[in-house]
């Protein structure tokens, strides 16, 4: 396990006071270690777990060539000559089970979707391309080529090869691909344990009666719902008072329990509360200054406590640098904790229906909405006061808009980055 200097050594430019977007998430990158115990949970209990190993497929699938429409079966030999085809209809063929009769030159078999190819017979005519007259059907040239409306054996999955790869979370589709399998069982890695707290004097839990200069707690709970959102075992430990024995419990606390530590405020370069020393104390932490808009005091390391270490992520105290610096940045990490593939958001580009002011040297992610034109271009606009205490712009937003480092001002038009938020926020 390397330490926070070995890890900043290994990076060209390492600067904390000055750290671009993009060198946080390579440090993190190095930074995290996924958990390794895994169990086999039933596939009711899967979605959004990630998978443990590869998963070797036990069948095929489909298991045999079969009809991909309702029509009629025959030889691609007949597709012979301009003139229509008339073939005699020896049969039926069900889903479900094969049929067996014989099929001679200038026969064909009726057939339903998902039927067995009968033996010899390689291509299905739909139903809405024939005339039917009685025992014999009657098609027109070139309404099908050889081998068409067929599925494959193993066409979608072949015995004996990968059907999932490890390190996948497991969505909606991927537990049907298991099912089709015959798997009523999968192996996953644990769920991850995350803690979270709020500090400061001035926070004020739910509950609590409003007093001058104290505001009250919003960080908990949309963190809460960005860490449910993926799936983890969230620890909420709620608002600890900016007094060292206090921190030092709450710290020790949640290093003994979780995975990973969330916290917000205290992390700031210019305060001098006892968060930042408490997270020194008892931990190896970095303390940042990223370039960035909104988010730019970051705290990331490990604590350790009874033999085992948890992440450390101290994040900003204002709500939307909270939840800016948890996407770009923390999510990311917590999935390769998860055993998963640590990606950063994938973005969409959107053109800009306003101008936009940015200055070099630093990225800023501005909340925006984004609509699809009558000409079918997506635009975006920003939701307004773009201030990192504003969580109502949040609200209103449906993505954000990522004006990268070395980017300057947007013109009217101009086509930028957008992290949408769909399913994640």
């Amino acid at each position: 396990m390397k330490s926070i200097e070995q890890i900043a050594a290994e990076l060209q430019g390492y600067d904390p006071k000055a750290l671009s977007a993009a060198s946080v998430n390579d440090f993190l990158s190095r930074l995290v270690e996924p958990v390794s115990q895994t169990e086999d949970i039933g596939l009711f209990d899967a979605l959004g777990r990630v998978l443990a190993q590869d998963l070797i497929s036990p069948i095929s699938v489909p298991p045999h060539d079969n009809s991909a429409m309702d029509g009629f079966a025959l030889k691609s030999s007949q597709l012979k000559g301009g003139e229509p085809l008339r073939l005699r209809v020896v049969g039926t063929a069900f889903a479900g089970k094969a049929w067996s009769g014989e099929v001679g030159d200038g026969d064909c078999v009726k057939i339903m979707t998902g039927a067995i190819m009968p033996q010899g017979l390689d291509t299905v005519v739909p139903l809405e391309f024939v005339r039917v007259d009685g025992e014999r059907i009657e098609m027109p040239p070139g309404v099908v080529s050889a081998g068409d409306n067929r599925r494959l054996l193993g066409e979608d999955l072949m015995a004996g090869r990968p059907a999932l790869r490890q390190g996948q979370t497991l969505g909606p589709a991927a537990l049907g691909l298991i099912a089709s399998l015959g798997l009523p069982t999968v192996r996953v890695f644990r769920r991850v344990r995350v803690a979270y707290f709020s500090t400061g004097d001035e926070i004020l839990s739910l509950g609590e009666s409003p007093r001058e200069g104290a505001v009250y707690d919003s960080n908990r709970y949309t963190v809460f719902g960005l860490l449910r959102r993926m799936g983890v075992d969230v620890i909420d430990m709620g608002v600890i008072s900016d007094q060292p024995a206090l921190l030092e419990s709450a710290f020790r606390e949640a290093a003994a329990r979780a995975d990973a530590i969330i916290t917000s405020g205290g992390v700031s370069m210019g305060e001098a509360d006892h968060t930042k020393a408490m997270m020194k104390q008892l931990g190896d932490v970095a303390f940042w200054r990223i370039a960035m808009r909104p988010g730019r005091p970051m705290a990331v390391g490990r604590i350790q406590e009874g033999g085992r270490s948890s992440l450390l992520f101290g994040l900003p105290g204002n709500p939307v640098a909270v939840m800016v610096t948890f996407l770009a940045f923390v999510r990311p990490a917590l999935q390769k904790l998860m055993g998963g593939v640590a990606s950063e958001p994938v973005l969409l580009q959107a053109h800009s229906s306003e101008a936009l002011r940015k200055k070099p040297g630093r990225t800023e992610y501005q909340r925006g909405i984004v609509t699809r034109e009558a000409d079918g271009r997506l635009s975006v606009r920003i939701t307004g006061n773009q201030g990192s205490g504003v969580l109502s712009s949040m609200v209103e937003a449906n993505g954000l808009i990522v004006l990268n480092h070395a980017q300057g001002n947007v013109a009217v038009g101009d086509a930028v980055d957008v992290m949408m938020f769909d399913g994640v926020v």
